[in-house]
């Protein structure tokens, strides 16, 4: 129906998240309305997003130093480590303004379905900051199956230290619910409420 070229721009839109058939042609429609230079911007922003972002060293965060702002900030609190399953997640609680601890970021969850395993997530970075000087790690992983997994592969993982505190937020997160939908207030009273594992 369309010529090649839009359809395989549609296909390219496609692989964004919530972007079905009708809103691929909707953005390709406008898309197509914009003058060349702000096309060449939005190209050349999208090029220049991949080329300059990576994970932060520390917590795996997205930077485009080594360390992140938050592993960065000497404010913070790096006795508590608080773990997400993405970088969405993250920025959810950042919002809430009350966590003062750093963070550390999975991207993803076990899923042995999907064939997600322990070693393709970013563990071991984690276990591997873990010192003496570390008293809580709070597992802020979504109300899912595979949060649940990933939060009980942590636990089991940590099991050994006595010292270290284990949390997962609490009430307030309807199970099969992710992070990023929860409204401040809900995920406040989730961070307050969270339960010892």
């Amino acid at each position: 129906m369309y010529p090649n070229t839009l359809e395989k721009l549609m296909e390219y839109l496609k692989v964004l998240p919530s972007v079905g058939q009708k809103t691929a042609e909707r953005y390709a429609m406008r898309l197509l309305e914009l003058p060349k230079e702000e096309i060449e911007a939005f190209a050349n922003q999208l090029l220049l997003v991949k080329e300059k972002i990576h994970r932060c060293a520390i917590c795996g965060n997205l930077t485009e130093s080594e360390k992140c702002r938050i592993c960065e900030d000497s404010s913070r609190d790096k006795e508590v480590i608080c773990v997400v399953q993405q970088t969405k997640d993250l920025i959810a609680i950042e919002k809430m303004g009350l966590y003062k601890g750093v963070y550390h970021v999975l991207h993803g969850a076990i899923s042995p379905i999907k064939g997600i395993l322990p070693e393709d997530l970013n563990f071991q970075s984690l276990f591997d900051r873990l010192d003496e000087n570390t008293k809580e790690i709070i597992i802020a992983t979504n109300s899912t199956m595979e949060g649940d997994t990933t939060a009980l592969y942590i636990c089991k993982m940590l099991k050994s230290n006595e010292n270290l505190i284990v949390t997962r937020l609490a009430s307030g997160l309807p199970t099969g619910s992710n992070l990023d939908y929860a409204d401040k207030l809900t995920l406040m009273h989730a961070f307050k409420g969270r339960i010892k594992q």
